[in-house]
């Protein structure tokens, strides 16, 4: 009888684990092949160095309700980003600080006119650190003996330094401040000269003097002494993601991006 009570028992302790197993077996759940898995995407976009703040607020939110796309922003000044893009860098989407530079993209064939559109407007103003005594209220006034040192963006690259020499001749003073003049590679450099005191004053956008606690606006660039400052934005020809790019631009355009846009002091394009 012991023998076949432990023969019995042993028998039943096989079919009890081959159940277990099998029950086992079932439940798993087989993780679907990579190819079927979302694959993220990467849009590199290409903007002037004033959008830095604004952009990397609107990258969080696009990003968390978009977990498939990536954004890689590449900031500087837009002459510099021409010339990069022109010599192959990765852009898909490339936002200017003036028309100029997208303009000759476009006669390159490297944008698509078609996605084109104006996406912020700016103003152009004169920074002086938060402590100066010096009494400035006006462009005209940076011809003072107590102003030494002016920092302003490159004409050649940066718009905001193209708009101040525009804003300068016109007032008739650009001559007499040659001398005085310290050019930087982007307007955020012409604010950090400004916020270390190592120039008297600056010229750079509005939205760059929100952005800082170190400097105070003295100045705006009166009507009609400067082109209009309008952001433009459009798709790269050569771009690969090209519905992921345009749903970005789409995005920008959006509610929830134009609050971000004006809390930093811009005004949305026409």
């Amino acid at each position: 009888m012991r023998r076949i009570n432990s023969s019995v028992f042993g028998m039943l302790a096989l079919v009890v684990v081959a159940i277990f197993s099998l029950v086992g077996c079932g439940g798993e759940k087989q993780a679907p092949p990579a190819a079927q898995q979302a694959q993220v995407v990467e849009i590199n976009v290409s903007a002037a160095a004033s959008l830095k703040d604004a952009l990397a607020d609107i990258q969080k939110n696009y990003q968390a309700k978009n977990p498939n796309s990536k954004l890689v922003y590449n900031f500087g000044a837009s002459g510099a980003l021409q010339k990069q893009i022109e010599q192959g860098a990765p852009a898909d989407i490339f936002i200017s600080a003036a028309p100029k530079q997208m303009n000759e993209l476009e006669t390159k064939n490297l944008m698509n006119k078609a996605t084109r559109k104006n996406l912020v407007e700016n103003k152009l103003v004169v920074v002086v650190p938060k402590e100066t005594k010096l009494n400035i209220t006006k462009f005209e006034d940076l011809t003072q003996d107590g102003v030494q040192k002016i920092a302003l963006g490159e004409t050649a690259t940066v718009p905001a330094g193209q708009y101040a020499q525009e804003v300068l001749q016109k007032l008739g003073v650009w001559d007499k401040l040659q001398d005085r003049v310290v050019f930087a590679k982007d307007v955020r450099s012409v604010l950090a000269y400004t916020e270390t005191g190592n120039v008297e004053a600056g010229i750079v956008y509005k939205t760059d003097a929100t952005s800082s606690d170190k400097v105070k606006v003295v100045a705006v660039a009166p009507e009609g002494t400067h082109q209009p400052i309008v952001y433009p934005i459009a798709v790269a020809t050569g771009t690969k993601q090209q519905k992921a790019a345009e749903a970005f631009v789409e995005y920008l355009f959006s509610a929830e991006s134009k609050a971000i846009f004006e809390k930093y002091g811009f005004v949305m394009g026409k």
